[in-house]
């Protein structure tokens, strides 16, 4: 579902600013009340709701969990579409298992959720369980996939001496005869050897005539029809303006690993060496179901009834991340439903949109444990999306032994929350399945302090800015960020994390890029 999550009932919410209340987690309580993850009680619910509205941005180093928030009065932290600072009292940090094993689901409630960073790697871990398949794929089809195995030259590039540019061959010193003719042009046999004192047009890629010294550009030289001779204006260098036999690369050398993604140039690559088609990894394929009956696919939102704005959004987020995505199916709020989409599902992996928590129609938790399936992550502590979860299931037919069928990445209904369970989740494990490289970390400089959760990562939506007069280029976190909003998301490039505690302005975070291109120029001044 893409509105607060249905575990969340409707009624009085904890006045943030009340440091008398201490805000509770309804994703995860807080750890002295019962472990964080699913949701506990009316009061968990509520004062969760206070908490993640009272989350803002991005910003600094300082990972030491502060007893107070003070809202910013930046334009950042306080302005139209930014939730306030958390101004409750900092909770107990929750300790989270160092490797904490996936197991079955479990009525009971579920240990402490994994630290961010621990969720991811699970993730990761999991799409790398197996080797990949190898399909073989012409080249007109391979456009996106990931290459199964090294590519090697089938024959030397150029595979024979051919001219750079166009011109004349030459042999020996000047000046040069030549006779009548077009001369030789490309894609004809080989020419004959090519006497001293002798020349003969050439066009680009033609072969070059054995014993050729040089090839002279036809602005270089000057022709002399009447007497038959060629003049160079200019000194001539032996192997001038010749690419000859193996300058790019020899037969067997390699040309691009393993793990490569099939780009436009890659095809190109492969089809000069010789290829007509490549070994690649198959794209993972995946289902998505949305839960809710509160959404709607068309039309204003209206009678407590709101837009699905994950079934258009997940999609095209999953192809770009190299999936084949079959089209969203909508559930509402089923359990039977679930359960026979998921036990008739052939995909690689099952996205489920809400349901995650352990409200009265959330039944993701327990139609997986109906069906025996295996949680290997039950929450991550992160801000948005908390309560995102990743499965495998039985294969079809599978009684008994650890579940070896598809994987499933519950999401949180929020949909900024959803983009954190996709980033953390979703994108490592089809990564993964996909044979593709695991995104490179890197950090760069934020420019604004931002506050965070007292124990909790924060993913916050920024957009990249080129430093001006000399200065460092920088990422600028964006405003709208709340977890049931993707006004900021829309207008970034990234999305920063930033550690419990926050972050100041001036410090370096990391960054998770978005697989799309860098904000257009109109983000600039509108949500930053």
């Amino acid at each position: 579902m893409t509105g607060p999550d249905r575990s969340r009932p409707t009624g009085p919410v904890h006045d943030p600013t009340d440091a008398t209340h201490p805000v509770r987690d309804a994703t995860g309580p807080a750890p002295d009340l019962a472990p964080t993850g699913r949701g506990s009680g009316l009061a968990h619910e509520e004062a969760e709701r206070a908490v993640e509205q009272a989350l803002a941005l991005v910003g600094g180093s300082s990972r030491r969990p502060s007893p107070r928030w003070e809202a910013s009065g930046d334009g950042l932290g306080g302005g139209p579409g930014s939730d306030p600072g958390d101004l409750t009292e900092a909770l107990p940090e929750a300790t989270a298992p160092a490797d904490r094993p996936g197991g079955r689901v479990r009525s009971s409630a579920p240990p402490p959720p994994l630290s961010w960073d621990r969720a991811r790697a699970a993730a990761a871990r999991a799409g790398r369980a197996g080797p990949p398949a190898t399909i073989r794929l012409p080249l007109d089809r391979a456009l996106g996939h990931v290459l199964a195995e090294a590519l090697g030259a089938l024959t030397d590039l150029p595979s024979f001496d051919t001219s750079a540019m166009d011109g004349w061959a030459v042999a020996g010193p000047g000046p040069w005869a030549f006779g009548a003719g077009a001369g030789l042009l490309a894609g004809r046999g080989p020419a004959t050897a090519l006497p001293d004192g002798a020349a003969v047009r050439i066009a680009t890629g033609a072969r070059v005539p054995p014993d050729t010294t040089a090839v002279i550009r036809s602005e270089h030289a000057h022709a002399d029809e009447a007497k038959g001779l060629l003049h160079a204006r200019r000194p001539v260098v032996a192997g001038q303006d010749i690419r000859p036999r193996g300058q790019e690369c020899r037969s067997g050398e390699q040309l691009v690993p393993a793990g490569t993604v099939v780009t436009p140039a890659v095809l190109g690559l492969a089809a000069a060496a010789g290829y007509d088609a490549l070994p690649a990894v198959p794209r993972p394929r995946v289902d998505i179901l949305v839960l809710g009956d509160e959404l709607l696919a068309s039309g204003l939102p209206h009678d407590g009834l709101i837009r699905d704005a994950l079934g258009p959004m997940l999609g095209p987020w999953l192809r770009a991340l190299g999936a084949e995505v079959s089209v969203p199916r909508r559930l509402g709020d089923d359990a039977g439903a679930l359960r026979e989409a998921l036990t008739d599902s052939d995909a690689d992996l099952i996205v489920t949109t809400g349901g995650t928590a352990s409200g009265p129609v959330d039944h993701v938790h327990p139609v997986l444990d109906a069906l025996g399936a295996e949680l290997l992550v039950d929450g991550a502590a992160v801000r948005p999306g908390h309560p995102m979860l990743l499965a495998r299931l039985p294969a079809p037919g599978q009684s008994r032994g650890t579940p070896d069928g598809p994987y499933l990445v519950g999401l949180p209904g929020n949909p900024l929350a959803a983009v954190s369970g996709l980033l953390t989740l979703a994108e490592p494990l089809l990564a993964g399945l996909a044979g593709r490289p695991a995104q490179d970390a890197y950090r760069a400089l934020v420019h604004a302090e931002v506050h965070g959760h007292p124990h909790d990562t924060r993913l916050v939506p920024v957009v990249h800015r080129a430093g001006r007069a000399g200065g460092r280029d920088h990422v600028a976190p964006l405003r709208y960020n709340g977890p049931a909003m993707l006004r900021g998301i829309a207008a970034a490039d990234g999305l920063a994390v930033v550690p419990p505690g926050g972050v100041r302005s001036g410090t370096e975070v990391e960054i998770l890029d978005l697989p799309w291109a860098p904000a257009t120029p109109w983000t600039e001044g509108c949500f930053t």
